[in-house]
């Protein structure tokens, strides 16, 4: 592995301990080494909370596991029940400095899991089917290496286990947005945040960034189509919602080749569709949700204009009425520019310069956003894929799984991303502008 001007960083690194000054390769080495130790541990951590998936807003014992696991290492100031079930804790640096923050989610899916290993889940219909018990796991990992490095760090990490980031169940608040709102981000503020994501389009053993935005804004949206209940030979009794349905979900998809500027992303996909009791039963309602992913925010706007004029026009003339709810999940993820530009170095140090790839933004949502439109943000793709295991098949899916050689990968560039900004930015250095990106 190259290192990579390490000559400035230096001299904020000497820290006295007992031994002796360390320097930043001494500890960057010293990194390693506990990663290497702890890295069987993060192994069976992630297979444990694999193993026992639980729901958006439902994270109970994942919650006091992360807990139980923080407090067995030696972190002391640890609090749970944030935003339902989710898990914040501090490692205070033997010297003053900024806060770091870093995030994994917790939720798992709704999905039955067909991957058949030994640690399957054992909740039925509910699967860790996105990779999130690799992100806890993870930052158990890294929470370890910190913990053991705390005397040298100038400064303080906030870790933040966070439940429902696939969403929140509907008449109920969670996710990033109740978790900022009761106050995570503050107590003490945080200047910056990272967070990872497994990807099994990336090969095991490599980092993949971007500055700017590197995933979708998404809108969640419910439709429900009323009509009027008939007999299935009959249909002239009735107004049929199926067939004006039919029709409003293929006018939908005109608004990515008719409506909007085809050069810029635009995704609108129907996930669920529900109606009848009886195929000689024209019913009266059909239920449909779906969800909407853009990248620009003034093409977002225009997205959910079109959306509506479609729905309710299309609706209208098939003589139904649409009631929509139109839910916003997120903004795009944006790492900030100032903020991912030195941080490139942390990754090659973390997984050797021929490993660290340039990503394509894409159209998967994540709730990082939120934070990332408080103080500059920072989300990394960690590559879970390989053949030899069986990884890869996408998220989202019952075979999902990963290659956990990766693990350690994972645990080594969030430990270092903690150290570097530390490092880097002397305390009551301000914070850069925050927001969705350019409009």
């Amino acid at each position: 592995m190259r290192r990579f001007a390490m000559i400035t960083l230096v001299s904020t690194l000497f820290v006295p301990t007992a031994a002796a000054w360390l320097r930043a390769e001494d500890l960057t080495a010293r990194v390693g080494r506990l990663v290497q130790a702890v890295a069987p541990q993060v192994i069976q951590w992630r297979r444990d909370i694999h193993a026992h998936p639980e729901l958006g807003n439902r994270e109970q014992r994942t919650g006091q596991v992360i807990a139980e696991r923080l407090h067995a290492m030696g972190v002391v100031e640890i609090r749970t029940g944030v935003a339902h079930h989710g898990v914040v804790a501090l490692i205070h640096g033997g010297r003053p400095g900024p806060v770091v923050a870093l995030r994994s989610d917790m939720d798992a899916l709704p999905i039955h899991e067909q991957t058949g290993l030994p640690f399957a889940s054992q909740n039925d219909g509910v699967m860790h089917a996105c990779g999130h018990d690799a992100h806890m796991a993870i930052l158990l990992g890294a929470a370890q290496v910190l913990v053991e490095l705390r005397d040298v760090l100038p400064g303080t990490v906030k870790l933040i286990f966070q439940p429902a980031e696939e969403g929140v169940p509907r008449g109920e608040e969670g996710g990033a947005k109740l978790m900022i709102k009761e106050g995570v981000l503050h107590h003490p503020d945080v200047a910056a945040i990272f967070g990872l994501h497994v990807n099994p389009e990336v090969e095991a053993g490599k980092l993949s960034y971007c500055t700017g935005p590197l995933l979708a804004a998404v809108d969640i949206f419910q439709v429900t189509i009323t009509g009027k209940q008939s007999h299935a030979g009959m249909p002239w009794q009735g107004v049929d919602p199926i067939v004006a349905t039919a029709h409003i979900v293929t006018a939908l998809q005109t608004i990515r080749s008719r409506h909007t500027d085809t050069r810029q992303p635009v995704v609108v996909s129907i996930g669920m569709l529900h109606a009848g009791t009886a195929c000689n039963v024209i019913p009266e309602k059909v239920v449909f949700d779906g969800t909407v992913r853009t990248h620009n925010p003034q093409v977002r706007r225009q997205v959910a204009e079109w959306f509506r004029r479609i729905v309710e026009g299309t609706a209208a003339a098939h003589g139904v009425t649409a009631q929509i709810r139109y839910d916003d999940y997120g903004p795009a993820v944006w790492n900030d520019p100032e903020l991912g530009k030195p941080m490139r170095s942390t990754l090659v140090k973390a997984a050797g310069l021929g490993n660290v790839l340039e990503a394509e933004p894409i159209m998967g949502g994540e709730d990082f956003a939120h934070y990332a439109q408080q103080v500059p943000g920072f989300f990394f793709f960690l590559g879970v894929r390989n053949p030899v295991v069986g990884a890869i098949y996408p998220l989202h899916t019952p075979r999902m799984t990963i290659d956990e050689a990766a693990l350690p990968l994972g645990v080594r560039a969030m430990s270092l991303l903690a150290i570097d900004y530390l490092t880097q930015h002397p305390p009551g250095k301000a914070a850069s502008a925050v927001g969705e990106g350019p409009h």
